[in-house]
Protein backbone atom coordinates (compact mmCIF):
# COMPACT_ATOMS: atom_id res chain seq x y z
CA UNK A 1 0.00 0.00 0.00
CA UNK A 2 1.23 3.61 -0.55
CA UNK A 3 2.42 5.60 2.13
CA UNK A 4 -0.44 8.01 3.36
CA UNK A 5 -0.02 11.77 2.55
CA UNK A 6 -2.23 14.52 3.69
CA UNK A 7 -1.98 17.83 2.21
CA UNK A 8 -1.11 21.24 3.33
CA UNK A 9 1.14 22.90 5.74
CA UNK A 10 1.95 23.38 9.41
CA UNK A 11 1.79 26.90 10.57
CA UNK A 12 1.66 28.87 13.67
CA UNK A 13 -2.54 29.18 15.47
CA UNK A 14 -3.44 32.47 14.89
CA UNK A 15 -4.24 34.73 17.78
CA UNK A 16 -7.86 35.37 18.54
CA UNK A 17 -9.27 32.86 16.27
CA UNK A 18 -11.92 30.11 17.16
CA UNK A 19 -12.24 26.24 16.52
CA UNK A 20 -13.68 23.45 18.66
CA UNK A 21 -12.88 19.90 19.82
CA UNK A 22 -15.30 17.02 18.93
CA UNK A 23 -15.86 13.47 20.02
CA UNK A 24 -17.35 12.44 16.79
CA UNK A 25 -16.47 11.67 13.42
CA UNK A 26 -17.20 14.59 11.10
CA UNK A 27 -18.11 14.64 7.35
CA UNK A 28 -16.48 17.32 4.86
CA UNK A 29 -20.01 18.80 4.58
CA UNK A 30 -20.10 19.20 8.60
CA UNK A 31 -16.69 20.54 8.77
CA UNK A 32 -17.95 23.05 6.29
CA UNK A 33 -20.54 23.88 8.48
CA UNK A 34 -18.59 24.67 11.20
CA UNK A 35 -16.20 26.53 8.73
CA UNK A 36 -19.33 28.40 7.73
CA UNK A 37 -20.62 29.72 11.47
CA UNK A 38 -17.44 30.94 11.83
CA UNK A 39 -15.04 28.05 13.33
CA UNK A 40 -11.60 28.11 12.08
CA UNK A 41 -9.93 24.65 13.15
CA UNK A 42 -10.36 21.24 14.47
CA UNK A 43 -9.56 19.15 16.70
CA UNK A 44 -10.28 15.63 16.69
CA UNK A 45 -9.54 12.19 18.31
CA UNK A 46 -6.51 9.87 18.32
CA UNK A 47 -7.01 5.97 20.15
CA UNK A 48 -4.68 5.03 22.81
CA UNK A 49 -4.85 1.60 21.78
CA UNK A 50 -5.63 -0.70 18.32
CA UNK A 51 -8.23 -1.86 19.77
CA UNK A 52 -10.15 1.53 20.39
CA UNK A 53 -9.39 3.19 16.56
CA UNK A 54 -13.43 3.27 16.42
CA UNK A 55 -14.78 6.58 16.27
CA UNK A 56 -11.47 8.54 16.10
CA UNK A 57 -9.67 10.16 13.04
CA UNK A 58 -8.87 8.69 10.03
CA UNK A 59 -6.56 9.86 7.06
CA UNK A 60 -9.99 10.41 4.82
CA UNK A 61 -11.62 12.18 7.37
CA UNK A 62 -8.60 14.46 8.47
CA UNK A 63 -8.48 15.20 4.34
CA UNK A 64 -12.10 16.29 4.78
CA UNK A 65 -11.88 18.53 7.50
CA UNK A 66 -9.00 20.19 5.72
CA UNK A 67 -10.58 20.77 2.61
CA UNK A 68 -13.62 22.28 4.44
CA UNK A 69 -11.06 24.97 5.40
CA UNK A 70 -10.15 24.03 8.82
CA UNK A 71 -7.28 23.74 10.17
CA UNK A 72 -6.15 20.62 11.93
CA UNK A 73 -5.24 19.23 15.48
CA UNK A 74 -5.23 15.95 17.21
CA UNK A 75 -5.78 14.83 20.99
CA UNK A 76 -5.56 11.81 21.97
CA UNK A 77 -8.46 10.32 24.62
CA UNK A 78 -7.72 9.91 27.75
CA UNK A 79 -8.32 7.08 30.57
CA UNK A 80 -11.68 6.85 31.77
CA UNK A 81 -11.69 8.56 35.47
CA UNK A 82 -10.51 7.85 37.89
CA UNK A 83 -7.42 6.45 36.51
CA UNK A 84 -3.68 6.04 37.68
CA UNK A 85 -0.76 7.43 35.62
CA UNK A 86 2.85 6.00 35.49
CA UNK A 87 5.52 5.88 33.56
CA UNK A 88 4.94 3.00 31.10
CA UNK A 89 1.70 4.04 30.33
CA UNK A 90 3.16 7.65 29.81
CA UNK A 91 5.44 5.64 27.04
CA UNK A 92 2.94 3.15 25.65
CA UNK A 93 0.33 5.78 24.92
CA UNK A 94 2.62 8.93 23.55
CA UNK A 95 4.15 6.09 21.04
CA UNK A 96 0.75 4.87 20.26
CA UNK A 97 -0.33 8.26 19.83
CA UNK A 98 2.67 8.84 17.38
CA UNK A 99 2.09 5.65 15.63
CA UNK A 100 -1.56 6.14 14.47
CA UNK A 101 -0.65 9.73 13.66
CA UNK A 102 1.63 9.11 11.22
CA UNK A 103 0.54 5.70 9.96
CA UNK A 104 -3.26 5.67 10.49
CA UNK A 105 -3.87 9.24 9.88
CA UNK A 106 -0.60 10.44 7.69
CA UNK A 107 -0.58 13.97 10.51
CA UNK A 108 2.73 15.42 9.28
CA UNK A 109 5.99 16.06 11.95
CA UNK A 110 6.01 19.61 13.46
CA UNK A 111 2.39 19.83 14.46
CA UNK A 112 0.84 19.37 17.94
CA UNK A 113 -0.70 16.36 19.01
CA UNK A 114 -2.22 17.23 22.38
CA UNK A 115 -2.19 14.69 25.57
CA UNK A 116 -5.32 14.69 27.81
CA UNK A 117 -4.34 15.09 31.36
CA UNK A 118 -7.86 15.11 34.02
CA UNK A 119 -9.40 12.62 35.77
CA UNK A 120 -6.71 11.49 37.98
CA UNK A 121 -7.80 9.05 40.64
CA UNK A 122 -7.28 11.08 43.97
CA UNK A 123 -4.47 10.22 46.16
CA UNK A 124 -2.08 9.59 43.13
CA UNK A 125 1.28 10.46 43.89
CA UNK A 126 2.60 13.97 42.12
CA UNK A 127 5.93 11.76 41.37
CA UNK A 128 3.30 9.55 38.64
CA UNK A 129 1.60 12.03 36.94
CA UNK A 130 5.18 13.91 36.21
CA UNK A 131 6.23 10.67 35.26
CA UNK A 132 3.48 10.31 32.80
CA UNK A 133 3.88 13.53 31.25
CA UNK A 134 7.13 13.22 30.61
CA UNK A 135 7.37 9.64 29.00
CA UNK A 136 4.02 10.49 26.77
CA UNK A 137 5.80 13.95 25.88
CA UNK A 138 9.56 12.04 24.54
CA UNK A 139 7.33 9.04 22.99
CA UNK A 140 5.87 12.04 21.08
CA UNK A 141 8.38 14.60 20.40
CA UNK A 142 10.85 11.76 19.45
CA UNK A 143 8.59 10.82 17.01
CA UNK A 144 9.19 14.36 15.34
CA UNK A 145 5.40 15.58 16.73
CA UNK A 146 5.31 18.73 19.18
CA UNK A 147 3.61 17.65 22.45
CA UNK A 148 0.95 19.59 23.99
CA UNK A 149 -1.49 19.23 27.26
CA UNK A 150 -4.85 19.38 27.68
CA UNK A 151 -5.54 20.64 31.34
CA UNK A 152 -8.70 19.40 32.44
CA UNK A 153 -9.98 18.69 36.19
CA UNK A 154 -8.30 16.80 39.15
CA UNK A 155 -4.75 16.86 37.15
CA UNK A 156 -3.25 16.31 40.63
CA UNK A 157 -0.14 18.68 39.71
CA UNK A 158 -0.28 22.59 40.96
CA UNK A 159 -0.07 25.54 38.41
CA UNK A 160 3.90 25.98 39.63
CA UNK A 161 4.27 21.98 39.02
CA UNK A 162 2.63 22.40 35.40
CA UNK A 163 5.07 24.30 34.30
CA UNK A 164 8.46 23.69 36.30
CA UNK A 165 8.27 19.85 36.33
CA UNK A 166 7.32 18.38 32.15
CA UNK A 167 9.14 19.60 29.13
CA UNK A 168 5.78 20.84 27.37
CA UNK A 169 5.82 24.33 25.91
CA UNK A 170 1.96 23.99 24.44
CA UNK A 171 -0.52 24.21 26.89
CA UNK A 172 -4.65 24.08 26.59
CA UNK A 173 -7.13 24.86 29.15
CA UNK A 174 -10.19 22.94 29.94
CA UNK A 175 -13.38 24.87 30.41
CA UNK A 176 -12.79 23.62 34.30
CA UNK A 177 -9.17 23.19 34.37
CA UNK A 178 -6.68 24.76 36.37
CA UNK A 179 -3.98 27.67 35.93
CA UNK A 180 -0.45 27.00 34.61
CA UNK A 181 2.01 29.16 36.16
CA UNK A 182 4.71 31.58 33.80
CA UNK A 183 3.06 30.24 30.42
CA UNK A 184 -0.42 30.53 30.63
CA UNK A 185 -1.94 28.48 27.39
CA UNK A 186 -2.44 28.42 23.64
CA UNK A 187 -5.89 26.93 23.70
CA UNK A 188 -8.72 28.10 25.83
CA UNK A 189 -11.37 25.86 26.08
CA UNK A 190 -15.40 27.00 25.85
CA UNK A 191 -18.49 24.73 27.70
CA UNK A 192 -20.53 22.54 25.55
CA UNK A 193 -22.08 23.49 22.45
CA UNK A 194 -24.40 21.92 19.67
CA UNK A 195 -24.48 22.90 15.97
CA UNK A 196 -26.54 20.59 13.62
CA UNK A 197 -27.26 18.03 15.84
CA UNK A 198 -23.45 17.83 16.98
CA UNK A 199 -21.96 18.56 20.05
CA UNK A 200 -18.58 19.91 20.54
CA UNK A 201 -16.49 22.13 22.78
CA UNK A 202 -15.90 25.44 21.31
CA UNK A 203 -12.16 26.56 21.83
CA UNK A 204 -10.29 29.93 21.28
CA UNK A 205 -6.43 30.17 19.90
CA UNK A 206 -4.65 32.44 21.42
CA UNK A 207 -0.44 33.99 22.09
CA UNK A 208 0.78 32.18 25.49
CA UNK A 209 2.40 34.53 28.40
CA UNK A 210 5.81 33.53 26.40
CA UNK A 211 4.55 34.83 23.23
CA UNK A 212 4.22 31.25 21.74
CA UNK A 213 1.43 29.25 19.62
CA UNK A 214 -0.05 25.93 18.81
CA UNK A 215 1.10 24.61 15.66
CA UNK A 216 -1.64 23.32 13.43
CA UNK A 217 -1.97 21.50 10.02
CA UNK A 218 -3.90 23.84 7.22
CA UNK A 219 -4.19 24.44 3.16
Amino acid sequence: MADLILPGRIEAATNGVAGFDVNQVLTESQAAAFKNAGYAFCVRYLPRKPELQKGNLTHAEALDILNAGLALMAVQHVELPPWHPNTNLGTMYGKYAAIYAKQLVALPPGMNIWCDLEGVATGTPVQDVIAYCQAWYYAVHDAGYLPGIYVGYDVVLTPEQLYDDISFQHYWRAYNGPEVATRGFQLIQKTEKTLDGITFDPDVAQTDELGDAAFWLTL
